[in-house]
């Protein structure tokens, strides 16, 4: 009875082991998911090679963190040779980990890009802010300090 007991444990493990921490995502997957979220979210639109986009992903893993009400989704517009391994293995490298993460399945930016805001150009890092239950949505088109991700969240949960 243990070996049967071990076997499944060993089983489960290196199954589990092996699924994807980032899930591959479509433009409509992402839009119809920021559109019946009930609860705050900031989604960050960030790419490995994106210097700016690394410096700021802390500061929205900390806020987020300390709020738990809000949603922290990280969306990746790494290349598709990045996906998934070069993706999973940069976020946990970097412990960018506590956040609902997406690698974007998608190469036309002038399809994707306007669905998230008719301003964006495809530039990077961009973060979008939804609270659907107060109507608010607020698109940030550069990079954030620390001090505007903080007030970004706290105009998000009023």
């Amino acid at each position: 009875m243990k070996q049967v007991a071990l076997l499944f444990l060993f089983f489960f493990a290196s199954v589990c082991s092996k699924a994807q921490m980032v899930k591959k995502i479509s433009i409509n997957e992402l839009d119809n998911y920021i559109r019946n979220s009930n609860k705050p979210m900031v989604v960050n639109f960030w790419a490995s090679f994106c210097k700016p986009c690394i410096e700021e992903i802390p500061y929205f893993l900390e806020s987020a963190a300390k709020n738990d009400s809000v949603e922290m989704v990280l969306v990746s517009l790494d290349l598709p040779d990045f996906y998934p391994a070069k993706v999973e293995s940069f976020l946990k490298k970097r412990n960018f980990l506590g956040a609902t993460q997406f690698w974007l399945n998608e190469t036309n930016a002038d399809d994707f890009c306007p669905r998230i805001h008719p301003s964006w150009q495809g530039a990077m890092p961009v973060t979008l802010f939804v609270n659907n239950n107060r109507a608010y949505r607020r698109f940030v088109g550069r990079p954030m300090t620390q001090l505007q991700v903080i007030e970004a969240f706290d105009l998000l949960t009023k």
